[in-house]
């Protein structure tokens, strides 16, 4: 039995063929997805907004409302996550067989400092963004400085040959 390494083309690719003479003829594409949609068996939606942790059906531990003094609540999830697992290991070794319970505390317990820190994704990428611009800013400043240089140098070197060749 013969495999082919790469599967044939979708049949929709005839629909390109005169694309070089007449790009027109090709058909448009698709308009963009908007709502929500299905994809491998999961609903998504193309929203850019973060579920609430009640929506995912996890109890948050932080205070709700949009003023949420991030660090502040980083650091408390963080001794509280340190203190769990200190309790975990301690039922570990004394009452091994009331781990679960533990586990299920640093579960939630992770499951809010994800929550927390994709909050905070917004303003990363915002951020990133600011300074991506502002090295492009220096680059180019720095690029018009480099010319402005080698043009001065450009025009000393000219008017040097000028008297040069007067002085002949």
């Amino acid at each position: 039995m013969a495999a082919a390494t790469y599967p044939p083309p979708p049949p929709y690719y005839r629909l390109y063929k005169d694309y070089l003479q007449d790009p027109k003829s090709a058909p448009e594409p698709p308009p963009p997805v908007e709502g929500t949609y299905l994809c491998y068996g999961g609903n998504y939606t193309t929203d850019d907004v973060i579920p609430s942790l009640e929506d995912q059906g996890v109890r948050q531990l932080y205070p709700k409302g949009p003023n949420v003094d991030f660090k502040k609540e980083l650091r408390s999830l963080n001794r509280e996550l340190q203190l769990h697992i200190l309790e975990l290991a301690d039922v570990l070794v004394e009452r091994p067989s009331q781990y679960a319970r533990r586990v299920e505390d640093i579960s939630l317990i992770f499951k809010n400092l994800h929550h927390l820190l994709n909050s905070l994704r917004p303003h990363q990428a915002r951020a990133t963004l600011i300074h991506i611009l502002e090295l492009q800013i220096q680059r180019r400043k720095q690029a018009v400085e480099d010319i402005k240089r080698r043009r001065e140098e450009a025009q000393k070197l000219l008017k040097e040959a000028v008297g040069t060749l007067e002085g002949q």
